[in-house]
């Protein structure tokens, strides 16, 4: 008998938790799709999918919004919740939200970015390993002749100098970025495309060069030239950064977006990039890719 009423315990309390459960489950909310968005660059979209790619494999429902436009655009969907997470550069991003800013340090680029930030917005980790600045350059001729090795050889002499500027395909837009701290050149001549700017500096046509965006997105476009060092940021640091809806990203795919922080590079991003422009790739692929190779 008290065998028997033992087990008529168990089985009610069997019932009664498995109730508990049904109810639980019942009531547990569908877990919140993050889109990350992309703007017209392909840098963006790759960006973009790293960053999906990573959330999802913290078991986040996750989507990419490609193809939102320019930074106003991409930034206004953020703003508006449309999307929920984008790339960005931390120089440009600056110069986007405040022009005034005077800074130019990596650190103390970031900061003033995350200060800058509307209220609702936040970034996590930069990646300290992707240097998107702008290279300024002169023919190796010149470089030779007149010792120029650094930006700051060459600061003198910027007031007799006219120089060129063009943009490195599929990367983010610049911002008015693009920007050589204490070098007022006499006169500035846009070009379409780093080929051009090379010809124009090897025919003399400009007497320096400032290419937005590293040399590794254009193959050859500096070969004959001399890419003068920068240690002093007088161009304005271009790290790579997410930027996202404050609350919406628990500790966990914080941390994972910070790994990817850590992880990624200039050549890699370089030659993600650049598979997607001339090979054909798509940015999901070359995503995917990066992500096993780094176990992120």
């Amino acid at each position: 008998m008290v065998l028997a009423a033992s087990q008529r315990v168990l089985a009610r309390l069997l019932v009664v938790a498995s109730v508990a459960l049904v109810v639980s489950c019942g009531n547990d909310e569908p877990q919140r799709q993050i889109t990350v968005g992309a703007g017209d660059s392909i840098e963006s979209s790759v960006l973009a999918e790293i960053y999906a790619g990573a959330l999802a494999r913290t078991g986040a429902r996750t989507a990419v919004d490609p193809g939102l436009g320019s930074r106003a655009d991409y930034l206004a969907a953020l703003d508006a919740d449309r999307v929920q997470v984008v790339g960005e550069h931390t120089g440009a991003l600056l110069a986007h939200l405040d022009e005034r800013a005077t800074v130019r340090l990596p650190k103390e680029v970031a900061k003033a970015v995350s200060a800058a930030l509307p209220e609702g917005l936040v970034v996590s980790d930069l990646a300290d390993g992707t240097d998107l600045r702008p290279r300024v350059s002169v023919t190796a001729q010149s470089a030779a002749r007149d010792r120029l090795r650094s930006v700051g050889d060459l600061t003198p002499r910027c007031g007799g100098l006219t120089v060129g500027v063009a943009s490195m395909p599929g990367l983010l837009p610049s911002a008015g970025s693009a920007r050589v701290a204490g070098c007022d050149f006499a006169a500035t001549v846009a070009f379409p495309d780093p080929a051009a700017l090379r010809n124009a500096l090897l025919d003399g046509r400009v007497q320096a060069g400032l290419f937005v965006g590293p040399p590794e997105l254009a193959p050859g476009a500096t070969d004959g030239l001399a890419v003068l060092s920068d240690g002093e940021y007088a161009v304005r640091a271009e790290n790579v950064l997410p930027l996202f809806r404050e609350g919406l990203l628990d500790q966990r795919q914080i941390k994972k977006l910070n790994y990817v922080a850590g992880e990624l590079t200039t050549d890699e991003l370089a030659a993600m990039i650049r598979a997607v422009r001339d090979d054909g790739t798509a940015p999901s692929e070359v995503a995917r890719a990066w992500l096993d190779k780094h176990a992120l």
